[in-house]
């Protein structure tokens, strides 16, 4: 059974007299400890479906079952919670609140959830120690180089230990050093720690780290590909960019 799935899911925007239709009818799923990257041109609907994927947005129409729990059925305050607890987010611009320290920012979300932080303390110098940023915990947001931030930002998503963690475009500020070291880390979390990724990214070489890669074109999904098991990143690397020129010819 999917961990995550979405059914028959549509989302429209009305622009002035213009409706747009960012999704058309797109059905997903993806299972426990399975890394997914999502590709796609500009404006078709990569975010949009992971957005309504971690609940952030609700759907046209159709039905997005979280955990085991269908988003539609939920009001917001339960919906909040299953999202808290099994989601972590990563995003291509941090999201760091500025005031706060490193190791701050990533106690946050279990501080939101009650935990104190006294107890937690153990987890987060774990959490520090895997992403490679032990060294500048208690450094702010402006202390930090890029790639430190998104270090900091992937740690902060990982302290709930959610089973499912959405990355939207989390190389694309990033230098090619510090994205391969991101793309590392998540695939690390899926084979270690059996969480479910899911990455939406226009980066090819971040796309190889995956399991599988779904396109999208206009709002639908276009192509699946999956990887052959013990595929090395070139290889994955090669089948996308020749998978890429098919689809596009």
């Amino acid at each position: 059974m999917p961990v995550l799935e979405a059914t028959a899911l549509y989302k429209k925007y009305q622009l002035g007299d213009h409706q747009v239709n960012a999704l058309n009818g797109v059905n997903f799923g993806v299972e426990k400890g399975e890394f997914v990257a999502i590709m796609g041109p500009s404006g078709s609907g990569k975010s949009t479906l992971l957005h309504l994927l971690g609940g952030l947005d609700k759907p046209s129409e159709g039905e997005v079952t979280l955990a085991g729990q269908r988003l539609s059925l939920l009001n917001d305050k339960h919906a909040t919670l299953v999202r808290r607890r099994n989601v972590g987010f990563v995003f291509q611009f941090f999201n760091l609140l500025p005031t706060l320290t490193a190791y701050e920012n990533i106690a946050l979300p279990l501080i939101i959830d009650g935990q104190k932080l006294r107890k937690i303390q153990p987890q987060l110098e774990a959490l520090l120690k895997l992403v490679g940023i032990y060294e500048r915990r208690n450094h702010k947001p402006d202390q930090l180089s890029g790639g430190e931030q998104q270090r900091v930002a992937l740690a902060r998503a990982l302290a709930t230990q959610p089973a499912i963690v959405l990355a939207d475009e989390p190389t694309g500020n990033l230098d090619s050093k510090n994205g391969i070291a991101i793309m590392e880390l998540l695939r690390k979390s899926a084979d270690d720690l059996g969480q479910t990724i899911i990455v939406v990214t226009h980066d090819t070489r971040a796309a190889a780290y995956a399991d599988r890669v779904v396109f999208l074109k206009d709002g639908q999904i276009s192509h699946e590909l999956r990887f052959e098991a013990g595929a090395s990143i070139t290889d994955n690397l090669r089948v996308i960019i020749e998978t890429i020129e098919i689809l596009e010819s």
